[in-house]
């Protein structure tokens, strides 16, 4: 008579595993309405729903360097928009790393977020008819985008044979629990 515990302890297993994922993609990333900051060449962008309005006014968004330690340094907006989205924006702004925050006109922080503004792509020009690779077309299986050298392809080989040698042990120890 055969014993199919291992069985159904490796299927409880797997169902485990494969459940794992779909649990933490369940979490919510954050909660509450928070900001949504981009980046559109040299220009920032910032939305929210979080704020209300307030004798007029739906409240003020900063846009802080590393170096400025307050809200009041930075470049700062009025938000404007309607009671289902607020935004606000700011052009030409440098090339670096910036930290956007958003204060409510009730004196609510709606969030917090850093954003990288990267310079915008120079005008591309047509290559000349005389340019051409240096090393030609790099076709064929593996290698098109480097190359690389003896060490790398032998580790990659012992790699590959260790994988066999044991895909192969295992399969013939599953077949003859018995012997080693």
């Amino acid at each position: 008579m055969r014993n199919s515990s291992p069985l159904l302890r490796s299927g409880l297993t797997v169902a485990a595993a494969a459940a794992l994922p779909l649990a933490l993609a369940a979490v919510p990333a954050a909660a509450g309405p928070g900001i949504s900051v981009s980046t559109t060449g040299s220009t920032v962008s910032v939305t929210t729903s979080a704020c209300t309005q307030i004798n007029g006014s739906w409240g003020t968004a900063s846009l802080l360097t590393s170096s400025q330690g307050s809200f009041a340094q930075g470049r700062q907006v009025t938000l404007s928009g309607t009671s289902t989205s607020q935004s606000a924006a700011w052009s030409n702004v440098s090339a670096g790393t910036f930290t956007v925050i958003v204060i409510c006109s009730d004196g609510t922080t709606a969030g917090t977020q850093s954003v990288v503004v990267t310079p915008a792509p120079s005008p591309t020009r047509s290559p000349s008819p005389s340019a051409s690779p240096s090393r030609g077309v790099m076709g064929g299986a593996g290698g098109t985008a480097r190359d690389y050298g003896t060490v790398t392809l032998v580790a990659g080989g012992t790699l590959v044979g260790i994988g066999l040698l044991a895909t192969g042990w295992y399969l013939r120890r599953r077949n003859r629990p018995y012997r080693l």
